[in-house]
């Protein structure tokens, strides 16, 4: 197995959980925070997805789909703080913006050779790892780690746990 197809099973089972536990979700309840200033699952979505498209442009410029106009000033620390609905998107715009995200992602990984994916990744991202595999593979964990949060949301709202 190579590395780019190991990093894409990698990326399955958080894709799995992110939908799984949206699917039951309104778009009401995406502005429910899991606790006292934590940022509420709409806001982290946007970030999920913001951050996706960034990662993956800095191994691969002009490589992922467009966002929409005016998507970035959605996601700042500053707008972290708004429980607004019309400053945010819907779930059906996430959904849809996830799965068009990931596509570029997939399709660029597709392309890189176990050579390319040791090679260093660029400066600013390599918070996630030393090398640019580690940058496709960080995404895995990303993903993961916020959807935790949203573990403790669903409990909030009486939902039942789905893992």
């Amino acid at each position: 197995m190579s590395l780019a197809e190991h990093i894409k099973v990698t990326l399955e089972l958080p894709a799995l959980v992110v939908k799984s536990y949206l699917e039951d979700l309104t778009d009401e309840e995406l502005f429910v925070r899991p606790a006292e200033k934590m940022n509420h699952i709409a806001w982290q979505l946007g970030h999920l997805i913001l951050s996706e498209h960034f990662h993956v442009t800095q191994v691969a410029p002009d490589s992922m789909p467009r966002l929409p106009d005016g998507f970035k000033e959605c996601y700042t620390r500053e707008t972290a703080a708004s429980d607004q609905p019309a400053d945010f998107h819907t779930k059906a715009e996430y959904l849809q913006l996830m799965q068009e995200q990931r596509q570029g992602t997939l399709d660029v990984l597709s392309k890189l050779s176990d050579q390319e994916l040791m090679q260093p990744a660029p400066e600013a991202v390599r918070y996630l790892g030393s090398t640019t595999g580690c940058v496709f593979a960080g995404e895995s964990t990303h993903w993961m780690m916020h959807a935790g949060q949203w573990a403790v949301v669903r409990r909030k709202l009486g939902k039942p746990p789905l893992f």
